[in-house]
């Protein structure tokens, strides 16, 4: 309403900073900021009408996120005293409803409800969001970070195990990029294929060193001749003319690679039970990570597809035509051309339905005959003999045509990346790191910082597993907690801590403990109940019970 307000909206919690002078938030002001806000200068030729002209006007919309958690008696005020205001100005309520619409019904009573004009409508599924959120970053060219399948599996089971939060994902694919160029030096090749061939004529000593220690690319030395394993070794011109060739084919790959993949997932999402996956996604993972055609899944469905009718791998083809029109220019454009021709003989294919139905129903008349079992089995193997063989028809040899063509397409095109040298410069594999990251595990977290702190302080020295003299006090009084059975006693327990910190400090141990180690011992003790591994207990006096076992 123009007042001085500084909002911020966060995932987790609203920070919200209003100005100190008070303000007069009715809906009577409300109306009358809108009225002024509405207000357009009237204009002398034109005479006033008396028919109302608001609900031309923008509405005022209140979004109310989650309905279920707001008092009904408030929600029930509220909308009876907004119902007065509606001939002043639009108002528009969107509740987001978490449970079931009849929580509406519940919340409000009818005298309430009958004031609304409800009508329902749904967003858009967050697995459709994260859908859009991988066709749009990871099967598109123009942005060259690609993830591994064991990463970006890690990705999508935190998705669909943990929270379904597409925005988590989207953090999590941020953070893929900045891990990744944070622990990849060759990582500047990893943009567009134009800026890539400036930078690899501009690599440094150490970066091409850093090539030839990539993996990938030494397998692929240890393919070549002598003579070429020399030069690559030796020569950084030679090396860079390469890395320019391996850039320039991941780039090709990738291209190809990302629309026969689609074209693969229209089939594949067309048959029972989806063998390979019925999102694209998971078709997508499982390309990466191996040779798919290897799979028995991949065989299954492809068996599935030699049983598809015609009309299916018609609308099919038409929708994979579709897909590879943008790239009839690419190496991809006698694909298309194929494709093309198979329509059309589907198209000009014509069957002698009325010959195979009678040879068809031939045999089947004799089944209906009275006949005993001998015969009757005699005559189902008879049946079996001729429909194995029979000849195929032109249907079924064309169907099986345009399989082993889509076959042939998937295994040129759709290779697991880890085949082509220098992927790693693109693609990010630290799976591990992400799931350290993103799904953490609290208890072995704090087990690692109280057991060994010097994995995190680095200023400590690791002392393998020992007391360290150095150690911060909670330190201190877990790992002496850790040998100890069910109850501790508290007065031991302060003895060993006083006869650690003494010898830290020099002192000697025998004297009695003063207050200021009484008081740390206390202090990480403390800590120690809040954290959840010791509390009180009334078994026996100056006694703890210890709550955690196994070393987490």
């Amino acid at each position: 309403m123009g007042n001085s307000a500084d909002i911020e909206f966060e995932e987790e919690d609203e920070q919200v900073t209003i100005s100190h002078r008070k303000m007069n938030c009715s809906l009577n002001s409300l109306s009358g900021w809108y009225k002024m806000a509405t207000k357009k200068p009237s204009s002398p030729k034109k005479k006033k009408t008396s028919s109302s002209t608001h609900w031309h006007s923008p509405p005022v919309i209140v979004i109310m996120k989650d309905l279920e958690s707001f008092s009904a008696s408030v929600l029930q005020e509220f909308i009876v005293i907004s119902s007065g205001y509606v001939m002043d100005f639009p108002l528009v309520l969107i509740f987001g409803i978490a449970t079931s619409p009849m929580i509406i019904h519940r919340l409000l009573s009818h005298s309430v409800s009958s004031l609304l004009c409800i009508e329902l409508f749904q967003s858009m599924p967050c697995t459709e969001h994260l859908a859009t959120v991988i066709d749009q970053l990871l099967l598109s060219t123009f942005f060259p970070f690609k993830l591994s399948g064991k990463a970006l599996q890690v990705l999508i089971t935190i998705f669909l195990y943990h929270d379904f939060s597409v925005k988590n994902f989207i953090k999590g694919l941020q953070l893929s990029v900045v891990e990744h160029f944070y622990t990849q030096p060759l990582s500047v090749l990893c943009c567009s294929l134009l800026e890539s061939k400036k930078r690899i004529k501009n690599l440094s000593l150490a970066q091409c060193e850093n090539l030839r220690h990539l993996p990938s690319f030494m397998r692929y030395v240890e393919s070549q001749t002598p003579e070429n394993q020399v030069k690559l070794l030796t020569s950084d011109v030679f090396l860079k003319e390469r890395t320019e060739e391996f850039i320039e084919m991941l780039h090709s790959y990738h291209e190809n690679y990302i629309p026969i993949l689609k074209c693969l997932h229209l089939f594949s999402s067309i048959l029972p039970k989806y063998p390979i996956g019925k999102q694209v996604r998971e078709l997508y993972c499982a390309c990466l990570e191996r040779n798919i055609w290897e799979t028995e899944d991949y065989n299954s469905a492809f068996l599935l597809l030699r049983m598809l009718a015609k009309d299916e791998i018609v609308a099919t083809l038409q929708k994979c035509v579709a897909v590879l029109k943008p790239y009839s220019g690419k190496p991809l454009g006698s694909a298309l051309q194929k494709l093309e021709e198979f329509l059309g003989q589907f198209q000009s294919l014509e069957e002698n339905v009325s010959y195979m139905e009678d040879e068809e129903t031939s045999p089947q008349k004799a089944l209906q005959k009275k006949t005993d079992l001998y015969q009757l089995q005699k005559k189902l193997l008879e049946m079996k003999e001729t429909r194995s063989a029979k000849k195929p028809t032109k249907f079924e040899l064309l169907r099986n045509e345009v399989v082993d063509f889509i076959d042939g397409l998937v295994r040129e095109y759709l290779p697991p990346p880890e085949r082509f040298p220098l992927h790693e410069v693109i693609y990010f594999s630290a799976a591990g790191t992400l799931r350290r990251h993103l799904n953490a595990a609290p208890r072995v977290a704090l087990h690692t910082a109280l057991n060994n702190p010097a994995s995190y302080l680095k200023c400590l020295e690791s002392e393998g597993g020992s007391l360290s003299k150095t150690a911060p006090d909670i330190c201190i009084a877990y790992k002496l907690h850790l040998e100890c059975g069910r109850l501790i006693n508290l007065y031991d327990w302060l003895e060993a801590f006083a006869t650690v910190v003494c010898a830290a400090d020099g002192s000697d141990s025998e004297l009695s403990v003063d207050e200021i180690t009484h008081a740390r011992f206390i202090r990480a003790v403390s800590e120690l109940e809040l954290l959840g591994f010791v509390k009180p207990t009334k078994q026996k006096t100056d006694h703890v019970a210890r709550l955690t076992w196994g070393g987490c």
